[in-house]
Order: structure tokens, then sequence, then C-alpha cells
């Protein structure tokens, strides 16, 4: 697997941290659909904003995923540019990996 820019342990970590990361995510998504639907507005408009945001969300990666190999690495990427994970988050995760992934956001 090295040769894709991750190793077996990669993808080990990988599916041991999804489900947290995933329910992390969608934790801070309903915050922020809980200020939506506290904030200014009608009642209509305030469920349709919500009706939009949640259409929009569940594309994230965040929310749900293809778990593949070879969508490994444009997954973690997604998880990164939506907020769902940090640098950080990888920390455990090999050298490869994160210069792989460095290169792909710049």
């Amino acid at each position: 697997m090295s040769e894709y820019g991750f190793t077996k342990k990669d993808w080990t970590l990988f599916r041991k941290n999804i489900a947290d990361w995933q329910e992390a995510y969608m934790d801070k998504l309903n915050k922020e659909y809980i200020e939506l639907l506290n904030g200014e507005g009608s009642p209509s408009e305030k469920f349709w904003a919500l009706e939009e945001r949640i259409r929009n969300d569940k594309k994230d990666t965040g929310v749900q995923l293809r778990m593949s190999h070879s969508n490994f690495i444009s997954n973690i990427v997604s998880l990164l540019n939506e907020g769902a994970i940090t640098m950080d988050d990888l920390e455990e995760f090999s050298d490869e990996l994160k210069e792989t992934i460095y290169f792909l956001r710049k």
C-alpha cells in the first residue's frame, strides 16, 4: 500500500478513528443547526435554511463517505478541508501520509 502514499497502519488507524471523527463533526453541525433555529427570522425562514444546510452538509465526508483504499487519501483531504479533523488528528499516522496530504492541500 505504501506506493499509494500511505501504509497499512495508516489504513487501520483511519478505520479506527473515522466513526469518532464523524460523530464529532455531526455534533458540531447539530450545534450550528441549533444556533440557526434560535436565530433571527420567521419559523419558515429558519426551517428552509435548516433544510438547505442539512441537504448540503450530508454530502460532506464528515457525515458519510465511501470507505475504500482508493478513496482513502481524498477522504482525509476532504475531512481536513471540511474542518472535521485537523492535522493534529493525524499525529499517529505515518510521515509518508502526512507528506502526501500536505502536498495535495497546497
